[in-house]
């Protein structure tokens, strides 16, 4: 019975932690063009990403968005 339980619950958890794996792929990539629209000008300017004031997270977040999205073949993708 105990084992039962620990496998029903261990199978709940993987089944949630799968769910919240889930990227919406083209929300992330269009949250990127509009991220890299704000700071390309500032860029080009010669400002810095910190001056920018922009998370560094975040661009780093995008930059791996993309690049994953450029690996699976996702429709909209393209190489920072």
């Amino acid at each position: 019975m105990r084992a039962t339980c620990l496998a029903m619950a261990v199978l709940a958890l993987m089944a949630s932690c799968a769910d919240a794996a889930v990227i919406d792929w083209q929300a992330e990539l269009q949250r990127c063009r509009a991220l890299r629209a704000n700071i390309a000008p500032l860029l080009q300017a010669g400002e810095g990403i910190s001056a920018v004031g922009r998370s560094n997270r975040s661009v780093r977040r995008c930059i791996w968005i993309q690049r994953m999205a450029v690996r699976k073949k996702i429709p909209g993708a393209e190489v920072w």
